[in-house]
């Protein structure tokens, strides 16, 4: 069956939507990771950038979500002057947008905030372990790097409980379910 013209004008309108939505959240997400910087004990910070990595997750699902949630923060990596974290943001960021977008979609739609808070935790678990493994090969001791990991779940949680509250304020939007229906 061929395509006819009116159904390629859709799918290149659809994909160009994504490009863009997803190229907005990825500077929200950067953004959100250089403004609000809280100073950690083990030498890092922590940041509203986790809420928008698992906000993207939840809206635009786990391909884009993946790809928006990790641009974004390993871009302020590098802005903060710490392009040494950027792979491994790439790599984490990215794993949290997906576990979390793969969990909504799964279990948690239709579930409310509890099922969004659910599907954060799932999806914080990749920068509480990655981040570990990371400072781990950075110090070259498993139980060093395990310093950073309370710092981590505070990161996690305030991200989790940010996200789960902006998704269940954006889901009560008629236009925002109709333009995001993964939500």
């Amino acid at each position: 069956m061929e395509k006819t013209a009116e159904q390629e004008t859709a799918k290149t309108f659809q994909r160009t939507r994504m490009v863009v939505m997803a190229a907005a959240f990825a500077a929200l997400a950067c953004v959100a990771t250089m403004v609000v910087k809280v100073p950690s004990p083990t030498g890092g910070y922590m940041n509203l950038g986790d809420t928008v990595v698992l906000l993207g997750g939840y809206l635009l699902g786990p391909a884009w979500g993946a790809l928006a949630g990790s641009i974004g923060p390993a871009l302020a990596d590098v802005l903060l002057g710490s392009p040494i974290y950027a792979p491994a943001t790439l790599v984490i960021k990215a794993g949290m947008a997906a576990l979390a977008a793969a969990c909504h979609q799964a279990f948690g739609k239709g579930r409310g905030p509890l099922g969004l808070a659910a599907c954060g935790i799932r999806g914080e678990l990749p920068l509480v372990g990655g981040s570990w493994l990371l400072d781990a090969l950075l110090l070259g001791r498993a139980a060093g790097a395990a310093a950073g990991i309370p710092s981590n779940l505070v990161q996690a949680a305030f991200g989790i409980a940010a996200s789960t509250l902006l998704a269940a304020a954006l889901g009560r939007s008629a236009y925002v379910r109709r333009e995001f229906p993964r939500l």
